[in-house]
């Protein structure tokens, strides 16, 4: 367990998916020294202050059964700028947040939600409401041939050692001879970054036909992973993968995504 203390902020609108990223940050607190904050973005300053006290109260609602510091934040403003700037103000490590619902903060899904975390230089968890609150035992981090994409390996791993869990970093298989080269290299940087961590990972080359998300959902059924970690670079050599990034999101069996937005990251989290 790691013993700094770290803020999870939570956008919360008081929806059944807001609820789900609520207990998920509940769930990680159990292994992680942490204080949540819940911040909710109204849209006007009447409505902020009509929430204020009701988000008060779910705050203390909370802290005490669990143990865990937490407090409450309501804001003007609109969720596509202000949840990325909010978290830098109040350096925030995690942004944890539900996708997928029907109404408020959680019209969020594939490009929506991409465009909120792109205004971030902290990771998001994205959950859905059929997100199980199991433990972490297995997490998969697709890369590709850019830097850009070994940007999320740190923070996976700082994951992993939170859970205690197994690192699959996976890659495209290529049959071009320099590409082939590059990747090599590419996992080479990766394993000896984990091993410096004192993590030993597992490597998995996938194919190269055929869809790249729907492999690595394969691969995720076949190793038992609960959790996808990713890199999100709009310019990778890979055209297909702001689709394979959205589509993770909303993924079939809900299996938590722990994105962040490769150009803003900065080194260090949790």
């Amino acid at each position: 367990m790691l013993m700094s203390k770290n803020l999870y902020i939570v956008p919360y609108d008081f929806t059944p998916t807001s609820q789900k990223a609520l207990q998920y940050a509940l769930h990680i607190g159990k292994h992680v020294n942490t204080e949540i904050q819940l911040l909710n973005i109204a849209p006007s300053k009447e409505a902020g202050m009509a929430l204020k006290s009701k988000l008060e109260e779910v705050a203390k609602s909370i802290a005490a059964p669990h143990g865990i510091e937490v407090s409450s934040l309501v804001r003007v403003g609109s969720i596509f700028t202000d949840i990325g700037k909010i978290a830098k103000e109040e350096s925030a490590q995690l942004i944890i947040m539900g996708t997928h619902g029907k109404k408020g903060l959680q019209r969020l899904f594939g490009s929506f939600a991409m465009k909120v975390i792109i205004s971030a230089d902290c990771p998001f968890l994205v959950l859905q409401n059929g997100t199980a609150l199991a433990e972490i035992r297995n997490i998969a981090v697709p890369i590709d041939l850019t830097k850009e994409s070994l940007q999320i390996t740190k923070i996976a791993g700082d994951m992993a050692r939170i859970f205690d869990a197994k690192l699959h970093v996976l890659a495209e298989k290529q049959t071009d001879e320099i590409l082939s080269t590059r990747l090599r290299n590419r996992l080479s940087i990766v394993n000896q970054q984990y091993k410096e961590q004192g993590i030993e990972p597992i490597t998995g080359v996938v194919k190269k036909r055929g869809s790249y998300r729907k492999k690595v959902m394969q691969y995720a059924k076949a190793n038992n992973i609960d959790m996808i970690a990713i890199a999100y670079h709009s310019e990778s050599l890979f055209p297909q993968f702001d689709n394979f990034a959205q589509g993770l999101l909303t993924n079939k069996p809900g299996l938590p995504i722990l994105v962040i937005n490769s150009k803003l990251a900065s080194s260090l989290y949790f």
